[in-house]
């Protein structure tokens, strides 16, 4: 467990050197703050508090920006190493590749969950200082939203790592990253919609559909903070989520498996590779 958390100090330590830390924070920061007090407007005619708006607003922004920020910044964890020759250096020591990977893993994740909780956070206390009306369901569902972006970050850090495992050079795992990124984000969901207007219900029944939501790690996350509540109606996600008939307990199930088939392959397959 010391060698893990030995790694895991390492990435922050490179994070902060690297400004990921900081830039992340500020972006995150920024951008909330910018849709907290552009987004509040609509609350008057749709009878949702101001927080319900905002939840709406970052879980839609997370869906775009967290994901490319985890591929970003995991996508040369080990692939750069190997061409940089570190790791070659690191491994000489006495510790495992399944510890370098879930090392990585947790430092990644602390940056990436800081900068959720400090950029996001600042949104809420934003909000708060205004003196707006909120109910103690909205900040429930407000640090839900939050944890929740946290596990789609983890979810594809841990694709960022397979990528890179398999990657032969940097260049190459970088541009597989972004792939991952537009298929998961944008294409998927196109398709998606494309194939159910095409199917007007005939084939794809609740069960097929379920599954196909599932397959995608963004659209159990946007039916996870979307799909319910006041953000259900707000977000006009509300429908779908009943034909899916999905329960919190099974989307959060399917965001930590989407966490850990990755990682466990990228462990494997970085036990079986030459440097």
């Amino acid at each position: 467990m010391m060698n893990i958390l030995i790694i895991a100090r390492k990435e922050i330590q490179e994070g902060l050197r690297n400004r990921w830390v900081l830039a992340t924070t500020l972006l995150l920061a920024a951008l909330a703050l910018t849709l907290t007090f552009l987004g509040s407007a609509p609350t008057g005619n749709v009878g949702a508090s101001a927080l319900d708006v905002v939840i709406v607003s970052l879980s839609s922004l997370t869906i775009f920006l967290v994901p490319l920020i985890a591929l970003l910044i995991s996508h040369d964890a080990i692939v750069g190493e190997m061409e940089r020759g570190t790791m070659l250096l690191l491994l000489s020591y006495p510790i495992g590749r399944w510890q370098v990977i879930a090392g990585k893993f947790i430092g990644h994740l602390a940056i990436l969950a800081f900068a959720a909780l400090l950029g996001y956070g600042a949104a809420a206390v934003a909000l708060a200082a205004t003196g707006a009306a909120i109910g103690t369901a909205s900040w429930l569902a407000f640090a839900s939203m939050i944890l929740s972006s946290v596990l789609l970050g983890a979810v594809f850090i841990a694709l960022g790592y397979l990528i890179s495992a398999m990657a032969g050079e940097r260049g190459t795992a970088g541009g597989i990253a972004i792939g991952v990124w537009l298929v998961c984000v944008l294409i998927y969901d196109m398709a998606l919609l494309g194939l159910l207007v095409v199917d007007q219900g005939q084939v794809i029944g609740s069960g097929v559909l379920n599954a196909l939501l599932l397959a995608n790690p963004t659209d159990a996350y946007r039916l996870l903070n979307l799909g319910s509540g006041n953000a259900g109606a707000l977000s006009g996600m509300g429908g779908v989520a009943e034909n899916a008939a999905l329960a919190p307990g099974v989307l959060v199930a399917a965001l930590l498996a989407w966490v850990l088939a990755p990682l466990a392959a990228a462990a494997l397959i970085f036990s079986r590779r030459e440097l």
